[in-house]
C-alpha cells in the first residue's frame, strides 16, 4: 500500500534494525500493521520536531501521554495528535500543520487528522471537508485514524454528516466512498457506538442505498460491516434490507455485501 512496495516483516522480532530507525525518523511509511504497531512515537515526535526545529513542542506533549489512564497505540496517537494541534494553535504556527499533513510517514499524517478533528473552529461540513483528502490517502493507517479522528463531531451533527456523506458514495475514489460507511457504522471498531443508529439503522440508509452493489471489495466490506452492526439491535430492518437489495440488485456484488451482513443473524 505504500508507493515503494516494500514488503513489511511478519513480527516486530523480524523487523530489519535499519528500518526501524528510518521507520521512527520518519523517513519512511509503515508497510503493513506490524511495522505500524512497531514505531515508537515518541521516538518519531521528538525527531520530527527536532527535524522541524520545534523541540519546545516535545515537553507539552510528552506530559499528555503520561496522563493517558491507558497508552495504546491508538490512544498515544490521538494523544500526540491533539497536543501538537494546541501547540500550534497557541504559537499561531500554521506551518507545522501543514508540515503535519503532507509529512511523508505516515503516522504523522495520522497526527494530522486529530489537528481537524479537535478544532472547534470547524463546523462539521469545514471538518468533513478537512479530513476528505485523508480518507483517500494512500496509506492504510491514516485511512483508519481519519475516521476515529472526526466520528465524535459526525455524531454530535448526526443528520449534516449524513446528508454531507450520502453525497460521498459516487466518489470515484473508492478509500472516499469506504469511509462513509466506516465512519458511521453503529457500533465500529476502537470507538464508541452510535446509538441513534443502533436504535434507527434507516437514517443512514442515504449512505448505504448508493453503495448496494459498489465494485470495490473495500466498499463492500464495510457496508456490510455497518448492516452486521445494525442486525444486533435491528435484525428485522437487516433482513428486509436484504431482502429488497437482493430482488432489486441481482449482482454479485449484492450478494456478497448481503450474505457478510446476516452472518451473525444466520449462525
Amino acid at each position: 500500500m505504500t508507493t515503494t512496495k516494500r514488503k513489511g516483516a511478519r513480527s516486530t522480532k523480524d523487523i530489519p534494525t535499519d528500518i526501524l530507525q528510518q521507520l521512527n525518523s520518519g523517513q519512511i511509511e509503515t508497510a503493513n500493521l506490524v511495522e505500524w504497531l512497531a514505531v515508537d512515537q515518541k521516538l518519531l515526535l521528538e525527531n520530527l520536531l527536532n527535524q522541524h526545529k520545534r523541540i519546545d513542542y516535545l515537553n507539552p506533549v510528552l506530559a499528555r501521554i503520561d496522563q493517558l489512564k491507558k497508552q495504546t497505540v491508538n490512544t498515544i496517537n490521538e494523544a500526540i495528535g491533539t497536543e501538537l494541534f494546541l501547540q500550534a494553535t497557541q504559537n499561531n504556527d500554521n506551518e507545522f500543520l501543514s508540515i503535519m499533513s503532507n509529512h511523508h510517514a505516515d503516522l504523522v499524517r495520522c497526527w494530522a487528522t486529530y489537528t481537524i478533528g479537535k478544532n472547534e473552529n470547524f463546523n462539521i461540513t469545514e471538518t468533513l471537508a478537512q479530513i476528505q483528502p485523508f480518507a483517500a490517502d494512500k496509506h492504510f493507517g491514516v485511512r483508519e485514524i481519519c475516521w476515529m479522528a472526526v466520528r465524535p463531531k459526525i455524531v454530535q451533527n448526526l443528520e449534516k454528516s449524513i446528508e454531507i456523506l450520502s453525497g460521498w458514495t459516487t466518489n470515484p475514489d473508492e478509500n472516499i466512498r469506504r469511509f462513509t460507511t466506516e465512519s458511521t457504522r453503529p457500533r465500529g471498531v476502537w470507538c464508541e457506538h452510535i446509538e441513534v443508529l443502533k436504535i434507527s439503522p434507516e437514517l443512514g440508509l442515504s449512505i448505504l442505498e448508493p453503495l448496494k452493489s459498489d465494485k470495490a471489495k473495500y466498499v463492500q466490506d464495510s457496508v456490510a460491516n455497518w448492516l452486521n452492526d445494525a442486525s444486533k439491535t435491528q435484525p428485522e430492518f437487516v433482513r428486509e434490507l436484504c431482502r429488497r437489495w437482493e430482488t432489486q440488485s441481482n449482482t454479485k456484488e449484492t450478494r456478497y455485501i448481503t450474505k457478510k451482513a446476516l452472518r451473525t443473524l444466520n449462525k
